[in-house]
Formats: C-alpha cells, structure tokens, sequence
C-alpha cells in the first residue's frame, strides 16, 4: 500500500456567512491542493482555495448524493497524490457530519489528519436572534439531536432527549415537522413550549419563526426552503412573544 503524501484537513466552514470561516480554515484552503466540499458551502469560501482543484460530494435531502464509502476513498486516494487534502463541511465537521467515519478510514489508511473546528449553526441563529441557548435562570443544558436515522441503524431516543433538555436544537428536521411535534409532545413536552424555527442563518435571506410546539407542524406554511433548524425551549418564550402578532421574529433578518 502507498504511502500517503500529504494530510487531510477536515474543516468547518461555517454556518453559512463567508467571514464566520475561521482564520485556521481560511489558511489552510489557500494551501490546499484539492477540497472535497458539501454542497451548501458558501462559493466566496471556496474561492480561497484559489490553486485547489474542487469537488462536490455534498448531501441535501431529497436528492443526488455522493455515497460516504466512496467520499472515504477519495480522500485517502486523494492524500497519495497531494500534499493538502480538504475536506471542507458545512458547520462544524464533528457536528452531524460524519467526520466520525472519515477519521476511522484515515487512521486505518495511515493517513494524517486534523480537525479545523466552526461555528455551527445553532450557535448562529442563536447569535442571530440574539437568544442565549443558556439564559441564566432558565437554561442549564442544551441538547442538539437529529431525527434522522441512518440505513441500517438502530432507533434514536433523540426526542426524550430534546423533551428533557432546557433548550434543545433540532438539525435537519424541517420535512418532517409534524412527525417532531408528535414525538416531542409523546415524549412529555407541553404543547405551548416556545419553539423558535431558524432558516439560512447568517445569510441575507435569514428568517425566524416563533411559534409553540403545537403551531410547529404547519410550519410548511412559510415555504421554508433553505437550511432550517428547529430550537425549542423556555429561553425563546420572549421571541414568541414579539411575534404574536406577524409569527415573524423582528430580531431576526426577513427575507
């Protein structure tokens, strides 16, 4: 078996907001040889790697994606040819991104690499609404979950989980806000609980949503079709307050 190269960087880029990349990422995507990126990466972010050959291997739901197994080999085929290898992830890559798998395919391949941590979304759209996830007095935990269950993969107890949290953040749940709302309530959540919905944080096209627990599987109403978390708890009780009237926070950008 070859010897690898070079050294693959997985690097977070972010909630979306080009200049929320963090210095370390931007340094080495201006070295790097070739970047492996998912597909919401913002295209000024993929400009820094200037010199880089770059490839698409996002995943979005609903549609075509690059299969991890073959992601995992690009990258070690990629670090016995190259001296910079990046992997670059939406967010923060040790956050719902399967950095996890790509670590493991690399250690077993002998190949080196290091982790550029980012801001994830939820510290985002949290910062964005001006919202603490841990307001003193309120919230002492924070739980961040995924209803998404991989092939082959054992049921999560995501919602008992969020339901005891204070605040809990809901990734990649959007599409399925009525089944959410269900299993929250299921799980002991009251119906009135805040929930505050999030979508494409940090960018011009920002919106907020406040509403309850109850209001949340008609969030389709609002044709949300970008990234959209879904935060719920007693911390965003002031958020749903403010938007009584329009169902639209004004601390938060509109489209």
């Amino acid at each position: 078996m070859p010897r690898a190269l070079g050294k693959v960087y997985l690097v977070g880029a972010g909630p979306g907001a080009p200049d929320l990349l963090t210095l370390r990422g931007a340094e080495i995507l201006k070295r790097a040889d070739i970047v492996f990126h998912d597909a919401l990466v913002h295209p000024e972010v993929l400009a820094l790697a200037a010199r880089a050959e770059k490839i698409a291997v996002g995943k979005r739901c609903g549609k075509h994606t690059t299969a991890q197994q073959f992601i995992n080999k690009r990258l070690v085929d990629a670090a016995r040819k190259h001296g910079v290898v990046v992997r670059l992830k939406g967010g923060d890559p040790m956050l719902f991104g399967r950095a996890q798998e790509e670590i493991a395919v690399l250690k077993r391949a002998g190949v080196p690499y290091e982790v550029v941590p980012g801001v994830t979304s939820a510290q985002a759209a949290a910062a964005e609404a001006g919202i603490s996830l841990t307001q003193r007095g309120l919230a002492r935990s924070v739980a961040f979950v995924t209803p998404r269950v991989g092939e082959g993969e054992a049921p999560s107890a995501w919602a008992k989980t969020a339901a005891a949290a204070d605040t809990a953040v809901i990734y990649m749940g959007a599409g399925q806000a009525a089944e959410i709302a269900a299993a929250l309530i299921a799980a002991g959540a009251p119906r009135d609980l805040p929930v505050l919905v999030a979508e494409n944080a940090t960018l011009p096209e920002a919106r907020c949503l406040a509403l309850t627990l109850r209001e949340l599987p008609h969030i389709a109403e609002h044709g949300l079709t970008g990234p959209t978390l879904i935060m719920l708890g007693r911390v965003f009780a002031s958020a749903l307050a403010a938007s009584a009237e329009s169902g639209v926070l004004p601390a938060c950008k509109t489209a």
